[in-house]
């Protein structure tokens, strides 16, 4: 197997069924609470940069012959704005001084949950970088809807522990 092709499909994670884009996505948030207990918030960064760079290249190469496809094993793009998710509360965390092995239970939840929730309702910009319909657009609409999810998930947190208690 090209090396393209299984960061395309981080390893064959993209080949579960049903939902293989939900699958990649539990299995992101998974390995990204091990990366954050290993290194806090700057090693989560580093591989999520990392991650979309990788990402960016393989889908690039992968779709070089059919430019207008999006395959569904490809769930690259579901690690990279998944990790951007988890990166907002993991940052508060890190900035908080929390433990590294510390990620209180509803924020990986609800960064899943806002990520998920943004990558198949595409609104606004998300809706437009899917609509490409190129590989720019096939990891762009991924990235946007792990930024809106962040957000949403540090709103959520905001008003959880702001305004609730």
């Amino acid at each position: 197997m090209k090396l393209s092709r299984a960061i395309c499909i981080v390893g064959g994670a993209g080949l579960l069924k049903p939902a293989p884009g939900t699958w990649a996505s539990a299995l992101a948030v998974a390995a990204g609470l091990v990366l954050h207990g290993l290194g806090h918030f700057p090693l989560l960064l580093a591989a999520t940069l990392v991650v979309c760079g990788l990402g960016l290249w393989a889908v690039r190469e992968e779709l070089t012959l059919r430019p207008h496809a999006d395959p569904p094993e490809f769930v690259i793009d579901e690690v990279a704005g998944q990790w951007i998710a988890l990166a907002f509360p993991s940052c508060a965390f890190w900035l908080m001084g929390l433990d590294s092995w510390t990620f209180p239970y509803p924020a990986f939840v609800a960064a899943f949950l806002f990520f998920r929730l943004f990558d198949i309702w595409k609104p606004w910009i998300i809706g437009r970088a899917d609509r490409r319909e190129d590989w720019i657009g096939l990891m762009a609409d991924d990235l946007l809807a792990g930024l809106f999810a962040g957000v949403a998930t540090m709103i959520a947190a905001g008003i959880a522990h702001g305004v609730l208690m």
